[in-house]
């Protein structure tokens, strides 16, 4: 194993794969909602279909479908060449989905077999409507940590149809230009050329800018709850034109959620299928484009002019996906942006997970920074406590009394911007 490790990466994954099989769900017994243990097949099923229904539909109602632009737009018809394309992209070896076409099926296919496909997506991409296969998604249990016979100690990953995928991957290419340029700097998350390491650095050197200038910083760490489970798709649809996003490309992209559906499937059973009414679709290549659509318009909107000065820049936030950082110079300009980005969430349709959202303050003199948001998000400065990374012992804050924060240590990335560019 040791030598696959460094010659043959593939191969040393699939002995790890083999060797964990244990952790994979099986249908032996399972607890129903109530708490009583289910020990029949039908039953287990059952259950695992009940639970993937409530955690894939969070909200009380389902995005109600508008009715379709007349706009047809100057979009050319799909090519052979965006379909040959995306095919080449797909990964060998993946799980199929509920039309059992693997990938080794789409990359064998030669030059007239493409064609076809491509006729298909064309047929697709004019009426606005798609196989139900492609529609529907085969829900995996994968076992984290706890006891096993206990529902919410699995996440699902969801198989989509493979050819579904790669007529997503084809309108992803149209999109992600068009929207690209209109999407702020602040976002790092699912773009080109950006990642965790950019956000990073630009954090650590706010914070030393601001120790070295003895300048507070106030910051907010906010996490949304469940957030690509919850985006309302009827709120989508309305952000989508704004970004340039419209006639049979927007047609199309709906033409992919009108009849969502899931399955649950268990040791080889699969539960009936039932309707996901709102969030975007896991592993489909285009959630991740937008859903940063999503972001960033929640996130104009709830910009406020005070923010963080640095270097002759205004930042207020920086965003890594769903990840969110606020930023401000004072306790009230925190509030301020928490409040705005709190209604902005609300009136699109998201909600902020209050146990995982904490606040920290950077600054030599002790300060005071009791934050809430409504009723529920009580003064999360208090949740702060003594923050400290064994892995590259930095000390951050520390609270002391009721949400008096002070600096103990001065809190620097660079060891972890070390560590990423390994």
């Amino acid at each position: 194993m040791e030598k696959d490790f460094r010659t043959a990466s593939k191969r040393f994954w699939q002995t790890v794969r083999r060797l964990r099989r244990g952790k994979r769900c099986s249908t032996c017994t399972v607890y129903s909602a109530g708490g009583a243990l289910l020990t029949s097949t039908e039953k287990i099923v059952r259950r695992w279909k009940e639970y993937f229904e409530d955690l894939l539909n969070p909200t009380d109602t389902s995005s109600e479908e508008e009715a379709e632009s007349g706009d047809e737009g100057n979009d050319p018809p799909i090519s052979g060449g965006e379909v040959t394309e995306a095919v080449k992209q797909l990964l060998g070896g993946r799980a199929p989905g509920v039309d059992e076409v693997r990938p080794e099926f789409l990359k064998a296919l030669d030059v007239v077999e493409l064609s076809w496909l491509t006729r298909l997506y064309n047929v697709a991409w004019r009426s606005g409507a798609v196989p139900l296969d492609w529609q529907t998604g085969v829900v995996v249990p994968i076992f984290k940590r706890g006891d096993r016979r206990v529902c919410s100690n699995y996440r699902g990953i969801t198989l989509l149809s493979l050819p579904g995928k790669v007529y997503a991957r084809v309108l992803e290419r149209r999109v992600s230009p068009l929207v690209e340029p209109r999407i702020q700097e602040e976002q790092c998350g699912f773009r080109p050329g950006r990642g965790t390491l950019d956000q990073l650095f630009i954090l650590s050197r706010i914070l030393e800018g601001a120790w070295e200038f003895a300048q507070p910083v106030y910051m907010c760490f906010v996490d949304l709850e469940k957030a690509f489970d919850r985006v309302p798709r009827g709120v989508l649809w309305e952000v989508l034109p704004e970004y340039g996003v419209s006639g049979p490309l927007l047609r199309a992209i709906r033409s992919l959620y009108k009849r969502c559906k899931s399955l649950v499937r268990i040791a080889g059973n699969k539960s009936d299928s039932f309707p996901v009414g709102d969030g975007l679709r896991q592993g489909c290549p285009l959630s991740p484009v937008l859903f940063i659509i999503f972001m960033d318009r929640i996130s104009r909107r709830s910009q406020v002019a005070e923010g963080f000065r640095f270097s002759g820049l205004r930042i207020s936030s920086l965003l890594f996906a769903d990840d969110v950082v606020l930023l401000a110079s004072s306790g009230e300009g925190l509030q301020l942006a928490l409040e705005r980005f709190a209604a902005e969430c609300e009136a699109a349709g998201m909600r902020i997970s209050t146990s995982k959202s904490e606040a920290m303050v950077l600054s030599r003199k002790r300060v005071e920074c009791p934050l809430q948001v409504c009723q529920e998000f009580s003064c999360i400065a208090t949740q702060v406590g003594i923050k400290r990374s064994d892995r590259f012992n930095v000390y951050t804050v520390e609270t002391q009394g009721d949400s008096h924060c002070a600096i103990k240590r001065k809190s620097l990335f660079r060891e972890h911007i070390q560590e990423e560019r390994k």
